[in-house]
């Protein structure tokens, strides 16, 4: 029954920590959006450009909505 002591005091060496809930949610959720901004810009040499243009073009679409909607339209139909 001695031979088993000495296997136990070093046990408390090899214990990993593992974070509270809270910190491990928030570490699993910076991987997950670390993960998909590189899937999302695989390949892109300047992916702030890329994010510039894509913003510039919603901008470009919401304005030209806004304009057809309010304006009554650019295009008139003519019969004739």
């Amino acid at each position: 029954m001695g031979m088993c002591l000495p296997c136990l005091g070093g046990a408390a060496d090899d214990v990993v920590v593992t974070p509270d809930p809270e910190t491990r949610r928030q570490q699993l959720a910076e991987a997950a959006e670390k993960r998909q901004k590189e899937t999302a810009y695989r390949g892109v040499k300047n992916p702030e450009a890329v994010e510039r243009k894509r913003k510039k073009q919603e901008e470009t679409e919401k304005q030209a909505m806004t304009t057809s909607v309010s304006g009554g339209g650019g295009l008139k139909w003519q019969v004739g």
